[in-house]
């Protein structure tokens, strides 16, 4: 087999484009929102929430899981679902060292 383009980048780029990559869709983005507030909840909630159908829903948490931004525990006949507060703390400090990175290269406007 082939080198694959990933091959071609650092493993920090590739695990960060697979969690935004993750995150890219408003539906996503609207389950997390939901998390946030509810800290736990069965697909069930969700669908309740959001205008999408329960096939639809368990896809996107499915999308999210496979990343690791969600975690997903069995309770009863349901899957309680909860974020992965450790993924997301990483998240956020490699968004964060990109922003820092940012601030101090527009400081000597090269643009």
């Amino acid at each position: 087999m082939g080198i694959t383009k990933t091959d071609s980048f650092t493993e920090q780029q590739n695990e960060l484009a697979t969690l935004l990559k993750a995150m890219a869709h408003p539906a996503r983005i609207a389950i997390i929102e939901f998390l946030l507030k509810k800290d736990k909840c069965i697909c069930g909630d969700i669908v309740d929430e959001l205008p999408l159908a329960q096939a639809t829903i368990s896809q996107h948490l499915k999308e999210l899981k496979n990343a690791n931004l969600i975690k997903g525990t069995i309770e009863g006949t349901a899957i309680c679902y909860c974020l992965n507060q450790e993924v997301f703390s990483a998240l956020n400090d490699k968004i964060q060292l990109i922003t820092n990175q940012l601030i101090i290269k527009n400081s000597t406007k090269c643009c």
